[in-house]
């Protein structure tokens, strides 16, 4: 059965009503040079049965996180999901209309959206949360704009520590809004002075926490300098699972918080979906993109969930909407709120504690293999490492033994040459004692 509902004759029929004599001129407009010539070189359609055997083979030649010792991060973590948070994300309690325009038939989704904002608030340190974004790095970007919004200025300073797909992010939004951006260099030492950046001008001052390269700060006193200026500091987290252990981002004196919610009830996926938290002050929640839902009564007196703010260019004028972002991560923020229910405040604290334990134990065993040198003097679960010989070669070395063994910081840093041979290492609660022992001793006879 092919799923091709036109004939031929369908086909001409169709062009010869909107008075095209083929299917090559409704393609005019696109420049010659990017279209194909031919085919894509794919095979030709194939029965279900074949399909799925062919993609099973190819699937295969893959090396999946759950099914060897991994030590990856760089934005993505691997961690264990209840059996419970699949279980009851496909409760129909949960599965009500996809936009909850209307109340009366959408309270359960409104409901773990209210949950879900109480609880981004909590782990943050602010005092107000929106109904998720899609990811960690469009937060970071909306946030940059909230602050110019805020703030009636243009300009941003970037720290060398942000996650390189979040400066890219930020650096594509920028483009379009003439928002002016001051780019650190890549941070590798965690030791940047940002405060001499800030004039002014400045809208806000973007960092974070944990930086991507590990290295835990207090922000405290750059906060203490944005204000000082009339700038605002917007913290990126993209280990949520941090924020178990370490001083929240609202207690540093951070005025916006973007971070990634991967590590909570979501998988690694190759990188996405994922679900993007973004936290704020109450002065500004006029001004936080995307929509936030209220807890009201009904004209019976009961208690009830309504969208309280939606402000999007859907609902109101363009020109008064804050964000043109036309959805959130409904699924993956309902999977982060039931991981994060089921852990409550002290599982959560006790997971915190595992990975913290856990990449102390990864840092002591590396740091005994000669030629290895820790470069990151304080971490929470992730960590930088030099090495001897170029990373990217290691780590394929390391695959080919059955370890996915880090992220060489070549791979988002290509500029990165050998005489920075640096290594990012993450370990969870998923990584055994007996998993950093095989790491460890391959990744020395590697680099014998």
């Amino acid at each position: 059965m092919r799923y091709l509902p036109l004939t031929p004759e369908d086909r001409r029929q169709m062009l010869a009503t909107i008075g095209v004599a083929s299917i090559d001129e409704l393609f005019r407009d696109v420049p010659p040079a990017a279209r194909l010539d031919g085919p894509v070189d794919l095979p030709r359609h194939a029965g279900e049965m074949e399909v799925e055997a062919r993609l099973t083979a190819m699937a295969e030649k893959n090396l999946p996180a759950g099914r060897a010792p991994s030590f990856l991060g760089a934005g993505i973590y691997r961690h264990f999901v209840p059996a419970a948070v699949d279980h009851l994300i496909q409760r129909g309690e949960f599965l009500t209309s996809y936009t909850p325009y209307q109340p009366e038939v959408s309270q359960g989704t409104l409901q773990y959206l209210f949950e879900f904002q109480t609880q981004v608030a909590l782990i943050t340190g602010t005092e107000v949360a929106n109904a998720s974004m899609y990811d960690g790095s469009t937060a970071c970007a909306e946030a940059v704009m909230m602050a110019a919004r805020v703030t009636k200025r243009r300009k941003a300073v970037i720290s060398g520590a942000l996650h390189p797909h979040y400066r890219d992010v930020v650096a594509t939004h920028a483009r379009f809004l003439g928002l002016e951006l001051t780019m650190a260099e890549p941070d590798f030492s965690g030791n940047e002075d940002l405060a001499p950046l800030i004039d002014g001008e400045t809208a806000c001052v973007v960092v974070q926490n944990p930086g991507f390269f590990g290295r835990l700060r207090d922000y405290a006193a750059l906060a203490r300098s944005c204000h000082e200026a009339g700038a605002l500091l917007v913290v990126a987290v993209t280990e949520v699972v941090s924020l178990g252990l370490v001083k929240s981002p609202g207690e540093m004196g951070a005025d916006i918080i973007a971070a990634e919610g991967q590590s909570l009830g979501n998988g690694m996926s190759f990188g996405g979906p994922t679900v993007g938290l973004m936290g704020t002050r109450q002065t500004f929640v006029r001004q936080l993109p995307g929509r936030l839902v209220g807890e009201t009564v009904d004209a019976d007196g009961r208690r009830g969930f309504v969208l309280t703010l939606s402000t999007r260019e859907q609902h109101i004028r363009r020109d008064k909407a804050t964000s043109n972002i036309c959805t959130n991560s409904g699924l993956c923020a309902l999977a982060f709120t039931i991981h994060l229910t089921l852990l409550g405040e002290i599982g959560f604290r006790n997971l915190a504690a595992l990975n913290h334990a856990g990449a102390v134990r990864l840092a002591e065993r590396l740091s005994t293999i000669p030629g290895v040198e820790m470069i990151t003097e304080s971490f929470f679960n992730e960590f930088t490492l030099r090495l001897p010989r170029p990373a990217a070669a290691v780590v394929d070395a390391l695959a080919n033994r059955g370890i996915l063994g880090g992220v060489p910081v070549s791979r988002l840093y290509p500029d990165v040459t050998e005489a920075e041979p640096l290594l990012i290492v993450a370990a969870t609660e998923t990584n055994s004692a007996a998993e950093i022992d095989i790491f460890a001793d391959a990744l020395k006879e590697e680099l014998r």
